[in-house]
Parts: C-alpha cells; structure tokens; sequence
C-alpha cells in the first residue's frame, strides 16, 4: 500500500460517485486509480461530473483493476450485489458499498458487511474488510436515536424528514423536475421507506428490547441538498439528563455537534457532520438532526469509514466548511 490508500470507484457517473471523488482529491493520503461507469466508457470524468473541471484529468473506464487497496461502490440498489458476484476481486481487496445490498447483514461471494455508521460500530469498521455504507434518512435518523437506545429508552419513535432532489440521483424522475420541484412540498414512502430496516437493526443493537416501533415520514424537498429530521419520543427525563447522555454518546465522535440553539439544514450542506438540537415539552422529547445526504449521508460517511479500516485520522480529508450561506 506504500503511504497512499490506492482507490477504485465502480459507478462514479452518478452524485455519489462525483461526491467520492471531489472528497477524494483533497484527501491528503487517498489516490484515485481508476474510476468506473459503464455508460460513459472513454469520457473525461470532468465531462459528466462539471464541478472537477481542471481538478482531475482521469477518463471513465469499463474494467476494474485490482491493484487498488478499496472500492467504493456507487451504484444503485441491487446493483452493487450483482457486481460482487459477476467480479472475481482479490480477497484481501477491502469493499465500501453505498448502495442498500447488504445493510441488513447480507453477504455475497464470501464477504461479510459491517454495518459502516461510526457512531454505533467505529470499532468494527476499524477491523472491517467490507462496509455497508449506512442509507441517508438512516444516518441522520439514528444520529438522533442511538444515545436513547444506549439507556434502553426508546419506545415509540415518530419521525418526519425532509431531503433534497439529490437524494432521488440523476436519473430525471417526474419528481425531480424543476418545475415540479420547485416551491412544492410532498411525502413518499409513508412509514415504508427502506431505511426503516436499517434504522430498527441498528436500534435492537443497542436496546434489545425495542420492538421497531419506528413510524417515519419522509418528505421531498424544493432544494438540491440536506436532509432534516425531527424525532418525536416520550421520556421521562429532564432535558438537562437526556443532554448529558447525548453528550456523554458523542464526547469521541467528531462529527456529531451537539447544538445549544435551534439547528438549520444549511449548516450542514458540504459538510461530514450531523447537526444536533433536542427539546422537551412535557414528557415529549424532540430530536432535531441535519445532514447533507450526498456527504454524511453517502460519500463522506464512506471516506470516514475508509479512514478508519486504514488506520488513519477519522477526520481525514473531511474537515470541510458549510457551502449553505
């Protein structure tokens, strides 16, 4: 490996592709190898993805080397399953899958994922060959839940969040329209979306005893990118205890700001970190937390979970400031 982590991105035509590889470029210990897709063969990467312009002068291509030390996988769901059994990789070549193949503990072709939030399994990760990259709603969902499920305080969970076109990908969808989009609010997936799995999974890790009573609410938003939860739970504690648990769960994880005033979404935007405000009501407890979805919640969760099965800095290459303002 010598002193860079040689990397392959598989599918880098689409936003988390594009996100892994801006975040990659400034990563001071990451190289790029290759970058793969398999609709623009022999194009510059700069052509599809305009914002790396003079930045990366690599051409999309068809094959996958295996000299490199990591793939990110960024490909759609179901997608990256199939790969992994069409592609005899070396064995000791370690995996990074942003797609939701394996986040229920699923293994393919031998490998077996680790669940990739660092805030529930950083030690794991760190001994990891293969990471299933957490899903967006889940991160910033879970952010919000896991020093509750620590304390074996969770009951019902009523969640409401909101995330940007980005969240939908490239693929033009009647959805993703600007003139749909624009101005125009609406829910999706009520109480069905996919990451309600993952979110349950990580909870019982933690608090054995919830019985995945999670009841989440997903909106579109008329933006590019974020993504803003508020979680409803019953407590029986002063907000004082439940802010010294919170801040007692997150004293070591980095990215995780623990606000004392009302969070905005913008605070998050570009950034690898997981806004956090809590208020109490009465025995109502309300979780506020935002992150941007193609950074904490894809591509940057996947570069800090690279860090940490190389040995490096958490933070490495992600000390990025907000671009919202």
């Amino acid at each position: 490996m010598g002193n860079k982590v040689r990397v392959g991105i598989v599918g880098g035509a689409g936003y988390t592709g594009g996100e892994a590889i801006r975040i990659l470029l400034n990563h001071p210990v990451a190289e790029i190898v290759f970058v793969h897709s398999r609709s623009h063969v022999g194009q510059p990467v700069s052509m599809v993805h305009h914002d790396l312009t003079g930045e990366i002068n690599l051409k999309f291509t068809g094959s996958v080397s295996h000299t490199v030390d990591v793939l990110f996988l960024c490909l759609g769901h179901g997608e990256s399953r199939k790969f992994l059994l069409d592609h005899e990789l070396p064995t000791d070549l370690k995996v990074i899958d942003l797609s939701n193949d394996f986040r229920l503990g699923d293994s393919v072709s031998g490998r077996e994922f680790v669940y990739g939030l660092p805030e529930l399994n950083r030690d794991k990760i760190r001994s990891a060959q293969n990471v299933a990259n957490p899903g967006c709603f889940a991160t910033a969902v879970q952010i919000g839940l896991l020093p509750l499920a620590a304390q074996g305080l969770l009951t019902e969970v009523y969640a409401t969040a909101i995330t940007g076109s980005t969240g939908a990908g490239q693929r033009l969808q009647d959805t993703t329209h600007f003139s749909w989009r624009a101005n125009n609010i609406s829910a999706y997936k009520t109480l069905t979306h996919q990451h309600v799995g993952e979110i349950n999974r990580s909870l019982k890790q933690l608090q054995p005893a919830f019985d995945g009573s999670l009841h989440l609410v997903p909106w579109r938003g008329d933006f590019t990118r974020g993504i803003f939860v508020s979680s409803v739970v019953t407590v029986n504690k002063s907000l004082t205890e439940i802010k010294s648990l919170f801040n007692g769960y997150y004293a070591y994880h980095p990215f995780v700001i623990l606000a004392d005033e009302m969070i905005n979404m913008k605070q998050a935007v570009n950034t690898n970190k997981c806004y956090v405000f809590l208020e109490l009501t009465g025995d109502k407890l309300v979780v506020h937390s935002a992150i941007d979805n193609l950074v904490k919640g894809a591509s940057g969760q996947a570069v800090q979970n690279m860090n940490l099965m190389f040995g490096l800095e958490e933070t490495e290459g992600l000390k990025l400031k907000t671009i919202g303002y």
